[in-house]
């Protein structure tokens, strides 16, 4: 009994889980499940473009992650100012996201117009794949990533916007944004990758085009809903009348949050290396990876989501000072977490022969994604224990442990073995796939469990 009240919660706590994490699974379901679509799309215009888009998408991921790891700092003390009732507090931290997202955006465009073409070829193995083939395929990025370029300043400010709602509990509007966005990207995706309906068949450079277009009206629907309910959001009063954010407040968020960021950017391009291990395999390892982590990402959803919910649910605790109440809420969620995902796995796992074949691919593409699937669904439960546990460590301001948690570990154990795997071994793509995830998952897990029992990361960070 005593364990069953210690790790199990109430109805009301999960029927509270459930009214958060709703809105948030279905905002990304939707995302992955338009994205699957998309990446079908993309391939049936064969492996080569796919393959572009694909390498151009890891790129790009590294960008998307540290405005994610920039966000995320600002969310800890928004989230503890929102518990604590400082509306003030709250401005501050909108208008830090927002210069945040103009600066890191100038940095990556500059990055891939200066660095683009020597990025992808990172991913190219001229010993695995012919100089055709390396050639064709890097013309596609080449193509894919000059349009894209432009759909990064929105994507940045649809994030300053989306984080602080969230930052007060609001997940609906977000969720809204993402639908509209997602759903004229996939309307425009067909009509101009394939010139359907008499428009303009553009192929990669069709893909690009839906994906820019969707991201402004993505960011121009959150700000105009944002507005249009401002006594719902009373902290939007008066937040640009001016840019200045206090200094003491961004010297608080840059050593809070510094780490976090840094963390993000460095995770992103660990795994960013870790996939071009995987394509020294070839372009056919390229491509199944790709359909693998689309895929993947689709019975993922819970799992962000809880990490998710941590981040909310916790920070406004510790916000409001009820440390014993967070600790709690902590071991309950990453049971219930590991819980539903274990679920997700076994269907993961089930649906992997079949969901390659919804692909335009050669038959050796097939069976490496079907296997890698496969692997990714056996790990969802114990990726999902890590997930929580580095939002729980976050949520508390210890962005440093987190860093050492989730960045730190990348390089200094994954991303070695992958690359020795790659160089010094024959072993097939599957083969170091898994010997990855043990790395990844499989050990991580045991040392989230331990840091979360010590109790270090619960803190109230804006009284401190």
């Amino acid at each position: 009994m005593h364990l069953r009240k210690k790790y199990i919660g109430s109805k009301a706590f999960y029927a509270s889980v459930i009214a958060l994490v709703i809105p948030m699974v279905i905002q990304s379901g939707i995302t992955s499940f338009v994205n699957l679509l998309d990446n079908v799309m993309v391939g049936r215009l064969g492996t080569q473009p796919m393959s572009g888009v694909a390498i151009v998408n890891q790129i790009i991921f590294i960008f998307n992650l540290t405005i994610f790891g920039g966000m995320s700092g600002a969310s800890i003390f928004g989230a503890q100012y929102y518990g604590k009732g400082d509306l003030e507090g709250l401005r501050d931290t909108l208008r830090f996201r927002l210069l945040f997202a103009f600066a890191i955006s100038g940095v990556g465009i500059a990055a891939l117009l200066g660095f683009g073409r020597s990025f992808f070829q990172l991913y190219l193995n001229g010993e695995a794949s012919s100089p055709q083939e390396i050639a064709a395929t890097l013309g596609y990025a080449q193509e894919y990533m000059l349009i894209m370029l432009w759909g990064l300043l929105p994507f940045a400010v649809s994030n300053c916007f989306a984080s602080v709602l969230k930052d007060t509990g609001e997940t609906f509007i977000p969720m809204t944004a993402s639908v509209i966005s997602i759903g004229v990207n996939l309307v425009l995706n067909y009509l101009l990758i394939f010139g359907s309906l008499g428009f303009p068949k553009m192929g990669v450079a069709g893909a690009a085009l839906a994906t820019v277009i969707a991201r402004y009206i993505e960011a121009a629907y959150l700000i105009a809903q944002s507005y249009r309910h401002k006594a719902r959001f009373p902290f939007l009063s008066g937040a640009f009348k001016s840019l200045r954010v206090p200094l003491p407040l961004v010297r608080r968020i840059g050593v809070t949050g510094t780490p976090l960021m840094l963390n993000e950017m460095l995770w992103s391009m660990g795994i960013s290396l870790i996939t071009a291990c995987y394509a020294s395999r070839g372009l056919s390892a390229v491509a199944a990876t790709n359909i693998s982590s689309t895929a993947h990402n689709l019975f993922a959803l819970l799992l962000m989501a809880m990490g998710n919910a941590v981040a909310i649910l916790v920070g406004q605790q510790l916000g409001a000072n009820d440390i014993e109440g967070a600790k709690d809420t902590v071991r309950k969620l990453v049971v219930f977490g590991a819980g539903v995902n274990l679920v997700m796995g076994l269907l993961l796992v089930c649906a992997a022969p079949f969901i390659p074949y919804i692909y335009n691919t050669e038959p050796q593409v097939r069976q490496l994604a079907s296997a890698l699937l496969m692997i990714s669904g056996a790990f969802l439960p114990l990726g999902s224990v890590t997930n929580c546990s580095y939002f729980a460590i976050r949520s508390g301001g210890r962005t440093f442990i987190t860093f050492l948690f989730d960045c730190v570990y990348t390089w200094a154990v994954c991303l070695p073995i992958a690359f020795l795997l790659s160089r010094y071994t024959a072993l097939s793509l599957p083969w170091m796939f898994f010997l990855v995830q043990c790395a990844d998952s499989g050990l991580k897990a045991v040392i989230a469990l331990l840091m979360l029992k010590s109790g270090i990361w619960a803190r109230n960070v804006v009284n401190s």
